[in-house]
C-alpha cells in the first residue's frame, strides 16, 4: 500500500468517526448508527466521485480540444513525457489565474484551469504549471487531496448541522446535549483545517520538484508561481475555503484573515521559488 492509499483511508476513517459521534451526540446508539451509514454513504461518494464534487464545487466546465488547442498539445505533450493517460481537461470562468488537478486515478483524472490563467501566463509559464499537475496525478496526490476536499466540506456540513441542533435542541434532558453540539460546531472546522494543511504542505513541494523534472527546468514553474500569488491577492475567487487546497496557489490568499484561513494548506510561495530556483541548476535539458 503507498503512503497516499493510507492517508486516504484515514481521511476516510476519521470522517466516519466523526459522524458516529455526531449521530451519539444527537440520538444515543441509534443516532450512531444513522452516523455510521451516512459516513458509508459520503466516504464512498468521496472516493468514486472526488472529480465530480471538486468539479462542481468550482464551477469548472469541460473544455473541447477545438475550443482550447494550445492547452490540449501542451497536456498532451506532457503526459506522453510523463508516460501517462490524457486526462480530461476543464475550465472555470474566473480571472483569478489557478489551477487544479482531480480524480481518484490516472485514469479518471482531470486537469483544471482558470480562464484567468491562459490570460497571464506565457506559454512556458503554463506548461510549468500544467507539468505540476500532472505530477500531482502521476503521484496519485489527487485522490488524498480530492478525498481530503470532501471531507472538509462534510465537516463542514456537520458542523453547520451540530450549530443548529444546539441552537433548537431545547430544555428536553433527553435530547441531545446544546454545550457538546456547540463544541462539535467549533472544533469540527478546526479538525478539518489541520487536517488539509498537514496533507498539502508537502505534496505541494513534491509536485513543484516533479513538475520541473519533468520539464527539465524550474525557472517556467518559479515565474508562473510569483505570478499567480501576486494576482491571488488582487482578484478574488469565490470558492469554499474547503477546496482551496487543491490549487496550486491557494485562492484565497487575497482575502483578509478570518477563522477559514488562519491554516494555510500550501507552503509561501517564495519558499517554493526558491527550491525550484535551487533545483534548476542542477537539472539539464530534458531529452
Amino acid at each position: 500500500m503507498d503512503k497516499n492509499t493510507l492517508k486516504t483511508g484515514v481521511l476516510l476513517a476519521g470522517l466516519g468517526g466523526l459522524l458516529i459521534v455526531f449521530g451519539q451526540l444527537l440520538g444515543g446508539t441509534g443516532g450512531a448508527f444513522i452516523g455510521f451509514a451516512l459516513g458509508l454513504l459520503i466516504c464512498g461518494a468521496s472516493y468514486w466521485f472526488s472529480d465530480k464534487i471538486a468539479v462542481k464545487a468550482t464551477g469548472s466546465k469541460p473544455i473541447s480540444e477545438k475550443e482550447a488547442p494550445q492547452l490540449y498539445r501542451m497536456v498532451r505533450e506532457l503526459a506522453n513525457r510523463a508516460d501517462m493517460p490524457m486526462p480530461r481537461l476543464y475550465m472555470s470562468p474566473s480571472e483569478q489565474p489557478n489551477a487544479f488537478a482531480t480524480g481518484r486515478n490516472e485514469k479518471h483524472a482531470v486537469v483544471a484551469v482558470t480562464q484567468g490563467i491562459t490570460q497571464v501566463l506565457s506559454e512556458d509559464e503554463l506548461r510549468g504549471v500544467l507539468a505540476h499537475e500532472l505530477s500531482h496525478v502521476k503521484n496519485r496526490d489527487i485522490l488524498t487531496t480530492s478525498v481530503a476536499a470532501a471531507v472538509a466540506l462534510g465537516i463542514t456540513m456537520i458542523a453547520r448541522m451540530a450549530m443548529w441542533a444546539s441552537f433548537l435542541g431545547g430544555g428536553d434532558d433527553d435530547g441531545p446535549n446544546p454545550i457538546a453540539l456547540l463544541f462539535l460546531a467549533i472544533l469540527a472546522p478546526v479538525a478539518a483545517g489541520i487536517l488539509q494543511m498537514a496533507l498539502s504542505r508537502a505534496r505541494e513541494y513534491d509536485a513543484d520538484h516533479d513538475g520541473a523534472e519533468l520539464l527539465g527546468n524550474g525557472e517556467p514553474l518559479a515565474r508562473a508561481l510569483e505570478k499567480i500569488d501576486a494576482a491571488a491577492r488582487r482578484v478574488p475567487m469565490n470558492v469554499d475555503p474547503s477546496i482551496a487546497s487543491a490549487y496550486i496557489v491557494n485562492p484565497l490568499t487575497g482575502r483578509k484573515v478570518n477563522f477559514a484561513n488562519l491554516f494555510s494548506t500550501h507552503p509561501p510561495t517564495e519558499e517554493r521559488v526558491r527550491r525550484l530556483r535551487a533545483q534548476t541548476g542542477t537539472l539539464g535539458p530534458h531529452s
